[in-house]
């Protein structure tokens, strides 16, 4: 099946890329927070040099981000920027984008802020089902997934060892279940203050670390 050219997510379809696509509401707080430091983590892993915008890979990885309500052309908020900053992330010239098909079509990895979020994805067809997680949920099965199981990125790249893990995660849900229901979700920051941002900031970023660490075989530091 061929893609339709997407806004902002046009190229790189030659097989050695692996695009990661995160989820929220309106694609202005959680997503773009998720996306931006998900694209740090990674640029501080590999070693790059963190591209100029949310289309330029590493390591052959793409990472983006959309609403289900997306609030299309918009600035991320003010306070997502802030946590940003924190931790260093480049938050300059993001543009919201309202999801579309052809965002699901071409990701290799949905990671959804919410079970909601999850559904409307999955909801959407495309065969999302199998590539399609919340974040939390992601990190908990990744976690019990043994790193020597998967592909070394030294030897066959960083792609080959994402779409293997994204297998093998497809492979342990329904047997690895949550705690809680909430357990898998993040909640939504959207008009609070900033000391709440900061702690959704904390909870997104340590979500993250096992993922990117899985992802790129290199951990972070402590």
């Amino acid at each position: 099946m061929t893609a339709p050219e997407g806004r902002g997510i046009a190229g790189y379809d030659d097989g050695n890329t692996f695009r990661i696509l995160h989820v929220s509401t309106g694609n202005v707080c959680r997503s773009p927070i998720t996306e931006r430091l998900t694209r740090h983590a990674l640029s501080v892993r590999l070693g790059e040099r963190s591209p100029g915008h949310a289309g330029d890979p590493l390591a052959g990885l793409i990472v983006e981000s959309a609403g289900t309500w997306g609030h299309e052309g918009a600035p991320m908020e003010a306070n997502a920027e802030l946590v940003l900053a924190d931790f260093g992330a480049d938050y300059s010239g993001f543009v919201g984008r309202e999801l579309l098909d052809e965002h699901v079509i071409r990701a290799d990895l949905v990671l959804t802020a919410t079970r909601d979020h999850r559904a409307q994805v999955i909801s959407m067809g495309h065969s999302a089902g199998l590539r399609t997680f919340t974040l939390k949920e992601f990190t908990r099965l990744v976690r019990a997934i043994d790193p020597a199981t998967l592909p070394d990125p030294r030897d066959e790249g960083v792609v080959e060892r994402a779409r293997a893990l994204v297998r093998a995660a497809a492979a342990l849900r329904g047997w690895l279940l949550a705690p809680s229901a909430e357990a898998d979700e993040v909640n939504d920051p959207y008009g609070a203050p900033i000391t709440f941002f900061r702690s959704i900031g904390e909870e997104i970023s340590q979500a993250l670390d096992p993922v990117v660490t899985a992802l790129t075989g290199v951990p972070g530091e402590r």
